[in-house]
Protein backbone atom coordinates (compact mmCIF):
# COMPACT_ATOMS: atom_id res chain seq x y z
CA UNK A 1 0.00 0.00 0.00
CA UNK A 2 1.18 3.32 -0.97
CA UNK A 3 2.36 6.00 1.30
CA UNK A 4 -0.05 8.84 -0.28
CA UNK A 5 -3.14 5.88 0.10
CA UNK A 6 -1.77 5.55 4.05
CA UNK A 7 -2.20 9.77 4.20
CA UNK A 8 -5.69 9.58 2.33
CA UNK A 9 -7.40 8.49 5.40
CA UNK A 10 -7.08 10.08 8.98
CA UNK A 11 -5.83 7.39 11.71
CA UNK A 12 -6.83 8.69 15.04
CA UNK A 13 -10.03 10.03 16.77
CA UNK A 14 -10.71 11.54 19.66
CA UNK A 15 -14.06 10.49 21.79
CA UNK A 16 -17.19 12.58 21.37
CA UNK A 17 -18.48 14.38 24.22
CA UNK A 18 -21.85 14.45 22.78
CA UNK A 19 -22.76 10.72 24.93
CA UNK A 20 -26.47 12.06 24.81
CA UNK A 21 -26.77 12.09 20.64
CA UNK A 22 -29.79 10.06 19.93
CA UNK A 23 -29.78 7.09 18.75
CA UNK A 24 -26.57 5.82 19.22
CA UNK A 25 -25.35 2.59 17.83
CA UNK A 26 -22.08 1.61 18.95
CA UNK A 27 -20.49 -1.34 16.95
CA UNK A 28 -17.45 -2.99 18.58
CA UNK A 29 -14.80 -4.12 16.24
CA UNK A 30 -13.87 -2.14 12.74
CA UNK A 31 -13.16 -5.39 10.43
CA UNK A 32 -15.36 -6.05 7.67
CA UNK A 33 -18.41 -6.89 9.63
CA UNK A 34 -17.77 -4.03 11.46
CA UNK A 35 -17.47 -1.89 8.54
CA UNK A 36 -20.45 -3.45 7.01
CA UNK A 37 -22.77 -2.69 10.15
CA UNK A 38 -21.92 1.00 10.79
CA UNK A 39 -21.95 1.65 7.16
CA UNK A 40 -25.33 0.86 6.84
CA UNK A 41 -26.64 2.03 10.34
CA UNK A 42 -25.32 5.62 9.30
CA UNK A 43 -27.04 5.35 6.26
CA UNK A 44 -30.57 4.38 8.59
CA UNK A 45 -30.14 7.48 10.24
CA UNK A 46 -28.24 6.71 13.53
CA UNK A 47 -25.43 8.01 14.83
CA UNK A 48 -22.62 5.39 14.39
CA UNK A 49 -19.40 5.13 16.73
CA UNK A 50 -17.29 2.48 15.76
CA UNK A 51 -14.62 0.76 19.08
CA UNK A 52 -11.49 -0.85 17.50
CA UNK A 53 -8.57 -2.60 19.80
CA UNK A 54 -6.41 -2.00 16.93
CA UNK A 55 -4.52 0.89 15.79
CA UNK A 56 -6.16 0.45 12.01
CA UNK A 57 -9.51 -0.72 10.54
CA UNK A 58 -10.03 -3.66 9.05
CA UNK A 59 -6.47 -5.44 9.13
CA UNK A 60 -7.82 -9.06 8.59
CA UNK A 61 -9.60 -7.93 5.65
CA UNK A 62 -6.51 -6.20 4.08
CA UNK A 63 -4.56 -9.67 4.45
CA UNK A 64 -7.09 -11.79 2.98
CA UNK A 65 -6.86 -13.67 0.03
CA UNK A 66 -3.35 -13.40 0.41
CA UNK A 67 -3.71 -9.63 -0.21
CA UNK A 68 -6.21 -9.70 -2.98
CA UNK A 69 -9.59 -9.67 -0.99
CA UNK A 70 -11.76 -12.63 -2.18
CA UNK A 71 -14.73 -10.52 -0.84
CA UNK A 72 -17.47 -12.73 -2.26
CA UNK A 73 -18.35 -15.29 -4.84
CA UNK A 74 -21.08 -15.45 -7.48
CA UNK A 75 -22.19 -19.06 -6.82
CA UNK A 76 -26.28 -19.59 -6.46
CA UNK A 77 -28.17 -19.07 -3.12
CA UNK A 78 -28.70 -22.67 -2.44
CA UNK A 79 -24.24 -23.38 -2.74
CA UNK A 80 -23.74 -20.37 -0.58
CA UNK A 81 -25.72 -22.15 1.81
CA UNK A 82 -24.50 -25.69 1.37
CA UNK A 83 -20.75 -24.08 1.64
CA UNK A 84 -21.53 -23.29 5.05
CA UNK A 85 -22.29 -26.88 6.43
CA UNK A 86 -25.59 -27.64 8.51
CA UNK A 87 -25.21 -23.84 10.11
CA UNK A 88 -25.96 -22.60 6.56
CA UNK A 89 -29.70 -21.97 7.05
CA UNK A 90 -28.68 -19.38 9.37
CA UNK A 91 -28.30 -17.25 6.96
CA UNK A 92 -31.15 -17.69 4.67
CA UNK A 93 -32.54 -13.93 5.77
CA UNK A 94 -29.31 -12.59 5.35
CA UNK A 95 -28.29 -13.39 2.47
CA UNK A 96 -31.62 -13.03 0.80
CA UNK A 97 -31.50 -9.43 1.71
CA UNK A 98 -28.17 -8.63 1.26
CA UNK A 99 -26.36 -10.82 -1.11
CA UNK A 100 -23.34 -10.81 -3.54
CA UNK A 101 -25.19 -8.55 -6.41
CA UNK A 102 -25.84 -6.25 -3.83
CA UNK A 103 -21.71 -6.28 -2.31
CA UNK A 104 -20.83 -6.08 -5.37
CA UNK A 105 -22.81 -3.01 -6.46
CA UNK A 106 -21.63 -0.94 -3.05
CA UNK A 107 -18.31 -1.77 -3.82
CA UNK A 108 -18.50 -0.44 -7.82
CA UNK A 109 -20.49 2.43 -6.32
CA UNK A 110 -17.70 3.03 -3.91
CA UNK A 111 -15.19 2.82 -6.55
CA UNK A 112 -14.34 -0.48 -6.26
CA UNK A 113 -14.55 -2.24 -9.91
CA UNK A 114 -14.39 -6.36 -9.07
CA UNK A 115 -13.54 -9.23 -11.53
CA UNK A 116 -14.69 -13.08 -11.30
CA UNK A 117 -12.01 -16.25 -11.31
CA UNK A 118 -11.97 -19.69 -11.21
CA UNK A 119 -14.36 -21.12 -9.85
CA UNK A 120 -16.79 -17.52 -9.25
CA UNK A 121 -14.18 -15.93 -6.70
CA UNK A 122 -14.73 -12.24 -7.33
CA UNK A 123 -11.74 -9.89 -6.45
CA UNK A 124 -11.28 -6.34 -6.73
CA UNK A 125 -9.57 -5.73 -10.03
CA UNK A 126 -6.56 -3.96 -9.24
CA UNK A 127 -5.62 -7.27 -6.76
CA UNK A 128 -5.11 -5.15 -3.68
CA UNK A 129 -7.47 -5.74 -0.53
CA UNK A 130 -6.26 -2.49 0.88
CA UNK A 131 -8.38 -0.34 -1.28
CA UNK A 132 -10.99 -3.19 -0.49
CA UNK A 133 -10.41 -2.12 3.34
CA UNK A 134 -9.93 1.55 2.47
CA UNK A 135 -13.11 2.38 0.21
CA UNK A 136 -15.06 0.85 3.27
CA UNK A 137 -13.44 3.30 5.58
CA UNK A 138 -14.00 6.33 3.63
CA UNK A 139 -17.56 5.45 3.37
CA UNK A 140 -18.29 5.17 6.64
CA UNK A 141 -16.50 8.69 7.47
CA UNK A 142 -17.90 10.03 4.64
CA UNK A 143 -21.47 9.30 6.37
CA UNK A 144 -20.33 10.83 9.91
CA UNK A 145 -18.96 8.00 11.45
CA UNK A 146 -16.66 7.62 14.35
CA UNK A 147 -14.07 5.42 14.58
CA UNK A 148 -12.28 5.13 17.72
CA UNK A 149 -8.73 3.19 17.33
CA UNK A 150 -6.76 1.02 20.51
CA UNK A 151 -10.12 1.69 22.03
CA UNK A 152 -10.91 -1.75 23.71
CA UNK A 153 -14.16 -2.93 24.87
CA UNK A 154 -14.66 -4.65 28.51
CA UNK A 155 -18.25 -5.57 28.67
CA UNK A 156 -21.44 -4.09 27.38
CA UNK A 157 -23.73 -2.26 30.27
CA UNK A 158 -27.18 -3.19 30.63
CA UNK A 159 -30.07 -1.49 32.16
CA UNK A 160 -30.87 -2.35 35.41
CA UNK A 161 -33.56 -5.09 36.36
CA UNK A 162 -34.19 -5.59 32.60
CA UNK A 163 -32.22 -7.16 30.01
CA UNK A 164 -31.25 -4.05 27.33
CA UNK A 165 -28.28 -2.82 26.17
CA UNK A 166 -27.84 1.17 27.78
CA UNK A 167 -24.16 1.26 26.88
CA UNK A 168 -20.53 0.12 26.06
CA UNK A 169 -17.27 -0.27 28.91
CA UNK A 170 -14.26 -0.09 27.50
CA UNK A 171 -11.07 0.52 29.68
CA UNK A 172 -11.13 3.73 29.79
CA UNK A 173 -14.98 5.20 30.20
CA UNK A 174 -18.86 3.86 29.69
CA UNK A 175 -20.23 5.11 26.61
CA UNK A 176 -23.75 5.32 26.23
CA UNK A 177 -25.75 3.44 23.42
CA UNK A 178 -29.05 2.46 22.16
CA UNK A 179 -28.22 -0.27 20.29
CA UNK A 180 -24.65 -2.08 20.17
CA UNK A 181 -23.19 -4.74 17.31
CA UNK A 182 -20.40 -7.09 18.31
CA UNK A 183 -18.36 -7.42 15.25
CA UNK A 184 -14.87 -8.54 16.85
CA UNK A 185 -13.94 -11.38 14.66
CA UNK A 186 -12.91 -15.09 16.03
CA UNK A 187 -9.75 -16.01 17.15
CA UNK A 188 -7.75 -16.58 13.75
CA UNK A 189 -4.66 -14.17 13.15
CA UNK A 190 -4.64 -12.71 17.05
CA UNK A 191 -2.06 -10.22 15.49
CA UNK A 192 -5.20 -9.00 13.88
CA UNK A 193 -7.04 -7.73 16.51
CA UNK A 194 -9.24 -11.06 16.51
CA UNK A 195 -8.90 -12.58 19.79
CA UNK A 196 -11.60 -13.58 21.31
CA UNK A 197 -13.11 -10.62 22.90
CA UNK A 198 -16.51 -10.86 21.53
CA UNK A 199 -16.96 -14.61 22.91
CA UNK A 200 -15.66 -13.40 26.57
CA UNK A 201 -18.20 -10.15 26.40
CA UNK A 202 -21.70 -12.30 25.09
CA UNK A 203 -20.27 -15.46 27.53
CA UNK A 204 -20.56 -12.78 30.13
CA UNK A 205 -24.07 -11.75 28.93
CA UNK A 206 -25.30 -15.32 28.79
CA UNK A 207 -24.62 -16.48 25.76
CA UNK A 208 -23.84 -19.82 24.64
CA UNK A 209 -20.38 -20.11 23.17
CA UNK A 210 -19.53 -23.06 21.18
CA UNK A 211 -15.64 -23.85 21.76
CA UNK A 212 -14.03 -21.64 19.00
CA UNK A 213 -11.12 -23.64 17.09
CA UNK A 214 -9.14 -22.69 14.02
CA UNK A 215 -11.25 -23.91 11.12
CA UNK A 216 -9.86 -23.41 6.59
CA UNK A 217 -6.09 -24.43 7.92
CA UNK A 218 -2.71 -26.21 6.86
CA UNK A 219 -2.81 -29.68 8.49
CA UNK A 220 0.79 -31.04 9.85
CA UNK A 221 1.93 -34.78 9.08
CA UNK A 222 3.34 -37.06 10.67
CA UNK A 223 5.84 -38.45 7.47
CA UNK A 224 8.85 -36.70 7.45
CA UNK A 225 9.63 -36.87 3.59
CA UNK A 226 7.35 -34.52 2.53
CA UNK A 227 9.60 -31.68 3.93
CA UNK A 228 12.23 -32.50 0.91
CA UNK A 229 8.91 -31.61 -1.37
CA UNK A 230 8.82 -28.31 0.45
CA UNK A 231 6.77 -25.60 -2.19
CA UNK A 232 5.60 -28.23 -4.82
CA UNK A 233 2.40 -27.67 -5.46
CA UNK A 234 -0.20 -30.17 -7.33
CA UNK A 235 -3.03 -29.60 -9.47
CA UNK A 236 -6.30 -31.50 -10.78
CA UNK A 237 -5.27 -34.21 -7.77
CA UNK A 238 -7.99 -35.68 -5.22
CA UNK A 239 -7.65 -35.96 -1.25
CA UNK A 240 -9.92 -37.61 0.81
CA UNK A 241 -9.87 -37.54 4.69
CA UNK A 242 -10.20 -40.56 6.57
CA UNK A 243 -10.88 -40.95 10.34
CA UNK A 244 -10.16 -44.59 11.36
CA UNK A 245 -9.71 -46.15 7.88
CA UNK A 246 -13.61 -44.41 7.60
CA UNK A 247 -13.86 -42.07 4.18
CA UNK A 248 -15.51 -39.34 5.97
CA UNK A 249 -15.25 -36.49 2.86
CA UNK A 250 -12.92 -35.30 -0.31
CA UNK A 251 -12.15 -32.88 -2.26
CA UNK A 252 -10.50 -32.05 -6.23
CA UNK A 253 -8.35 -29.48 -6.77
CA UNK A 254 -4.88 -27.62 -6.14
CA UNK A 255 -2.92 -28.38 -2.79
CA UNK A 256 0.65 -27.62 -1.55
CA UNK A 257 2.97 -29.58 0.47
CA UNK A 258 4.98 -27.34 3.11
CA UNK A 259 7.96 -28.12 5.16
CA UNK A 260 4.88 -28.87 8.56
CA UNK A 261 2.53 -30.48 5.76
CA UNK A 262 -0.01 -29.75 3.19
CA UNK A 263 -2.13 -26.96 2.48
CA UNK A 264 -3.44 -25.43 -0.05
CA UNK A 265 -7.51 -25.15 -1.40
CA UNK A 266 -8.75 -28.30 -1.36
CA UNK A 267 -6.38 -29.27 1.99
CA UNK A 268 -8.05 -26.38 3.59
CA UNK A 269 -11.85 -27.20 3.06
CA UNK A 270 -11.02 -30.57 4.16
CA UNK A 271 -9.75 -28.92 7.11
CA UNK A 272 -13.07 -27.74 8.26
CA UNK A 273 -14.07 -31.39 8.98
CA UNK A 274 -11.05 -32.42 10.44
CA UNK A 275 -11.23 -30.04 13.05
CA UNK A 276 -14.04 -31.29 14.63
CA UNK A 277 -12.86 -34.81 15.62
CA UNK A 278 -8.91 -34.21 15.52
CA UNK A 279 -7.22 -35.65 18.34
CA UNK A 280 -10.72 -38.02 18.54
CA UNK A 281 -9.25 -40.34 16.10
CA UNK A 282 -6.61 -41.72 13.63
CA UNK A 283 -6.87 -39.03 10.77
CA UNK A 284 -5.64 -40.02 7.36
CA UNK A 285 -5.31 -38.25 3.77
CA UNK A 286 -4.97 -40.06 0.72
CA UNK A 287 -3.93 -37.96 -2.16
CA UNK A 288 -4.85 -39.25 -5.61
CA UNK A 289 -2.49 -38.21 -7.82
CA UNK A 290 -4.30 -39.30 -11.29
CA UNK A 291 -7.87 -39.34 -10.35
CA UNK A 292 -8.46 -39.01 -14.24
CA UNK A 293 -7.26 -42.35 -14.59
CA UNK A 294 -8.86 -45.65 -12.88
CA UNK A 295 -6.20 -48.06 -11.79
CA UNK A 296 -7.23 -50.39 -14.73
CA UNK A 297 -6.03 -47.59 -16.74
CA UNK A 298 -2.97 -47.04 -15.27
CA UNK A 299 -2.40 -50.65 -15.37
CA UNK A 300 -2.27 -50.85 -19.52
CA UNK A 301 -0.67 -47.76 -19.93
CA UNK A 302 2.54 -49.09 -17.21
CA UNK A 303 2.19 -52.71 -19.22
CA UNK A 304 2.53 -51.04 -22.67
CA UNK A 305 5.30 -48.56 -21.57
CA UNK A 306 7.67 -50.90 -19.75
CA UNK A 307 8.59 -52.57 -22.64
CA UNK A 308 12.21 -50.59 -23.11
CA UNK A 309 15.51 -50.28 -21.33
CA UNK A 310 14.99 -47.03 -20.00
CA UNK A 311 15.67 -46.28 -16.22
CA UNK A 312 12.77 -46.18 -13.99
CA UNK A 313 14.11 -43.03 -12.77
CA UNK A 314 13.94 -41.60 -15.99
CA UNK A 315 10.66 -42.75 -16.78
CA UNK A 316 8.58 -41.27 -13.73
CA UNK A 317 9.05 -37.91 -15.36
CA UNK A 318 6.12 -39.14 -17.97
CA UNK A 319 3.57 -39.38 -14.56
CA UNK A 320 5.06 -37.39 -11.92
CA UNK A 321 6.57 -33.64 -11.32
CA UNK A 322 10.23 -33.71 -10.98
CA UNK A 323 10.30 -33.07 -7.26
CA UNK A 324 8.42 -36.08 -6.20
CA UNK A 325 10.27 -38.07 -8.30
CA UNK A 326 13.08 -39.23 -5.60
CA UNK A 327 10.28 -39.40 -2.31
CA UNK A 328 8.05 -41.40 -5.15
CA UNK A 329 10.93 -43.86 -6.05
CA UNK A 330 11.92 -44.73 -2.19
CA UNK A 331 7.94 -44.98 -1.57
CA UNK A 332 7.58 -47.79 -3.53
CA UNK A 333 11.34 -49.15 -2.97
CA UNK A 334 12.45 -49.63 -6.81
CA UNK A 335 15.42 -48.86 -7.33
CA UNK A 336 15.76 -45.68 -9.96
CA UNK A 337 18.30 -47.27 -12.24
CA UNK A 338 16.37 -50.56 -13.10
CA UNK A 339 15.36 -51.22 -16.37
CA UNK A 340 11.40 -50.59 -16.73
CA UNK A 341 10.99 -53.92 -18.68
CA UNK A 342 12.50 -55.59 -15.79
CA UNK A 343 9.87 -54.33 -13.44
CA UNK A 344 7.54 -56.99 -12.26
CA UNK A 345 3.66 -57.45 -11.66
CA UNK A 346 3.83 -56.77 -7.77
CA UNK A 347 6.02 -54.00 -8.44
CA UNK A 348 3.60 -52.52 -11.08
CA UNK A 349 1.11 -52.76 -8.28
CA UNK A 350 3.11 -50.86 -6.08
CA UNK A 351 3.12 -48.43 -8.47
CA UNK A 352 -0.27 -48.03 -9.22
CA UNK A 353 -1.44 -48.06 -5.81
CA UNK A 354 0.91 -45.46 -4.57
CA UNK A 355 -0.27 -43.19 -7.59
CA UNK A 356 -3.88 -43.35 -6.56
CA UNK A 357 -3.25 -43.57 -3.08
CA UNK A 358 -0.26 -41.55 -1.58
CA UNK A 359 -1.08 -41.98 2.60
CA UNK A 360 -0.27 -38.87 5.50
CA UNK A 361 -1.35 -39.13 8.83
CA UNK A 362 -2.69 -36.02 9.86
CA UNK A 363 -0.65 -35.51 13.20
CA UNK A 364 -2.73 -32.09 13.91
CA UNK A 365 -3.88 -28.84 12.61
CA UNK A 366 -1.75 -25.54 12.36
CA UNK A 367 -2.61 -23.30 15.14
CA UNK A 368 -4.99 -20.04 14.91
CA UNK A 369 -2.91 -17.34 14.04
CA UNK A 370 -2.53 -19.47 10.75
CA UNK A 371 -5.99 -20.47 10.32
CA UNK A 372 -8.44 -18.78 7.63
CA UNK A 373 -11.28 -18.56 9.65
CA UNK A 374 -12.67 -19.56 13.25
CA UNK A 375 -15.32 -22.57 13.59
CA UNK A 376 -17.56 -22.05 16.86
CA UNK A 377 -18.63 -18.84 18.08
CA UNK A 378 -21.59 -17.62 19.60
CA UNK A 379 -24.81 -20.28 19.40
CA UNK A 380 -26.84 -19.21 16.69
CA UNK A 381 -30.01 -20.65 18.17
CA UNK A 382 -29.46 -17.89 20.78
CA UNK A 383 -29.54 -14.92 17.48
CA UNK A 384 -32.23 -13.71 15.54
CA UNK A 385 -31.18 -14.75 11.96
CA UNK A 386 -33.80 -11.88 10.87
CA UNK A 387 -31.99 -9.30 12.69
CA UNK A 388 -28.91 -10.43 14.33
CA UNK A 389 -30.28 -9.38 17.48
CA UNK A 390 -30.08 -11.33 20.50
CA UNK A 391 -32.88 -13.49 21.96
CA UNK A 392 -31.42 -12.79 25.30
CA UNK A 393 -30.53 -9.00 24.93
CA UNK A 394 -32.48 -6.40 23.58
CA UNK A 395 -30.44 -4.20 21.23
CA UNK A 396 -27.85 -6.49 21.27
CA UNK A 397 -26.51 -7.55 17.94
CA UNK A 398 -23.82 -10.09 16.21
CA UNK A 399 -22.11 -10.02 12.89
CA UNK A 400 -19.36 -11.77 11.06
CA UNK A 401 -17.11 -14.46 12.57
CA UNK A 402 -18.15 -13.91 16.34
CA UNK A 403 -20.80 -16.21 15.28
CA UNK A 404 -20.85 -19.96 14.66
CA UNK A 405 -20.84 -19.71 11.11
CA UNK A 406 -18.01 -20.45 8.81
CA UNK A 407 -17.64 -21.76 5.12
CA UNK A 408 -14.86 -23.62 2.84
CA UNK A 409 -12.62 -21.18 0.87
CA UNK A 410 -13.76 -19.14 -2.14
CA UNK A 411 -15.22 -15.55 -1.24
CA UNK A 412 -18.34 -17.48 0.97
CA UNK A 413 -16.55 -16.25 4.73
CA UNK A 414 -16.30 -12.75 4.07
CA UNK A 415 -19.69 -12.88 2.15
CA UNK A 416 -21.16 -13.75 5.24
CA UNK A 417 -19.61 -11.31 7.07
CA UNK A 418 -20.88 -8.11 4.78
CA UNK A 419 -24.01 -9.59 4.95
CA UNK A 420 -24.45 -10.31 8.68
CA UNK A 421 -22.93 -6.64 9.03
CA UNK A 422 -25.53 -4.94 7.19
CA UNK A 423 -28.70 -6.71 8.45
CA UNK A 424 -27.06 -5.89 12.27
CA UNK A 425 -26.62 -2.39 10.90
CA UNK A 426 -29.81 -2.18 9.57
CA UNK A 427 -31.75 -3.71 12.52
CA UNK A 428 -29.44 -1.66 15.36
CA UNK A 429 -30.25 1.66 13.80
CA UNK A 430 -34.48 0.94 13.82
CA UNK A 431 -34.21 -0.61 17.48
CA UNK A 432 -32.07 2.29 18.20
CA UNK A 433 -34.62 4.90 16.57
CA UNK A 434 -37.95 2.87 18.73
CA UNK A 435 -35.64 2.99 22.01
CA UNK A 436 -36.06 6.98 21.86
Amino acid sequence: MSARKNDSIPRTHSLSNAPNETPRVIIVGAGASGLAAAGRAAECGANVVVLERGDRTARKLRIAGKGRANITNTAELHDFIKAFGENGKFLYSAFSRFFSNDLIALFERLGVHTKVERGGRVFPESDDADDVADALERWVRKLGVEIHLKTRVKSVELAKDTARVIGVRTYERILPADAVVIATGGITYPKTGSTGDGYRIAAELGHQIIEPKPALTAMNVAEDWVKRLQGLGLKNVEAKLFSDQRLIEKEFGEMLFTHFGVSGPIILTLSRRAAQIVGQTNLELSIDLKPALSAEQIKERLIRDFSGTKAFKNYLPELLPRKLIPVFIELVNIPGDLPINRITAAQRRTIISTLKDLRLRISGLRPADEAIVTAGGVCIREINPKTMESKLIKGLYFSGEVIDIDAITGGYNLQAAFSTGWIAGESAAESAKSSN
